[in-house]
């Protein structure tokens, strides 16, 4: 018979409240994963999922329940302990205890990672979320977080990602000492950038490339912006100033996975 929770004030409870704060999750190193599909998606990669945690009165959907091992421990709740853990208004039937992903930078270096979108102190987790998934929409190595970028394991970034986070490495990182070692390798550093740029379309995104995007009010930090090699801008025909940080990169993004997979002659100008 599974394990049955039905009071706010049992400890377990208690522990799985802190996870709602970075604080809480940088201390147990452990996160909140919310929702049927993000259960899912946890389960079936390689992430630690510690803890099912399901509604008692509602049942586990057998989905999950066909996913779980014996390794995952499982936990009927009342509906109060539901509410208490979770971080949406009408929370789902279910969440998971997992540990934090294992990345760090040295898994976004080396051969194979050609691709990589780097974020320099974007601080809205459902950009940051949205921007983790457009960068595994279109196959991309991986992300790096810098610093002043909102926390992976928030849970409005957690949510936003619709499972990404589980399916391509994600690090952070100083961008200040990663960025030089990736330049040295003959990596382009790729930047939007309003001035002293070129089209999208006018850039080569075959060649390997880390593209780094920055604050939503202030862009890419100064510091950062030195060690860039190629500034890009987005060309656009309206009247419209600007793009959302998160839109902006799917833009990007997309338009380097048609240069690398869909251009009818890979070795001319992508154009």
């Amino acid at each position: 018979m599974d394990k049955l929770i039905v009071s706010v004030q049992n400890p377990r409870v208690k522990e799985w409240v802190q996870l709602l704060d970075k604080k809480g999750r940088d201390k147990q190193l452990k996160f909140i994963v919310e929702g049927v599909h993000l259960v899912q998606e946890a389960l079936n990669s390689n992430a630690e999922v510690e803890t099912v945690v399901y509604c008692a009165d509602r049942a586990i959907s057998r989905e999950i329940e066909e996913l779980l091992s014996h390794d995952v421990e499982k936990i009927g709740v009342s509906e109060e302990v539901l509410a208490r853990c979770t971080d949406t208004k009408t929370p789902q039937n279910v969440f998971a205890i997992v540990r934090k992903l294992k990345w760090n930078a040295r898994h976004l270096l080396g051969p194979g990672n050609d691709l990589v979108v780097v974020l320099d102190g974007i601080q809205d987790p459902g950009n940051v979320g949205t921007i983790i998934r457009s960068a595994d929409a279109v196959g991309a190595s991986g992300v790096l977080l810098g610093k002043g970028t909102a926390d992976l394991y928030n849970p409005k970034t957690v949510r936003s990602t619709m499972g990404s986070m589980f399916h391509l490495p994600i690090a952070e990182g100083d961008l200040q000492q990663i960025l030089p070692a990736v330049r040295a390798e003959g990596i382009r550093i790729v930047m939007t950038s309003a001035h002293e740029s070129r089209s999208i379309y006018e850039t080569d995104f075959r060649q390997p490339t880390w593209l780094v995007v920055g604050n939503e009010g202030h862009g890419i930090s100064s510091a950062v912006e030195t060690l860039s090699t190629d500034r890009v801008v987005i060309p656009m025909a309206g009247k419209s100033e600007s793009l959302n940080v998160a839109m902006a990169t799917t833009v990007i993004l997309f338009e380097a996975m048609r240069q690398r997979k869909f251009s009818p002659d890979k070795n001319s100008c992508p154009l």
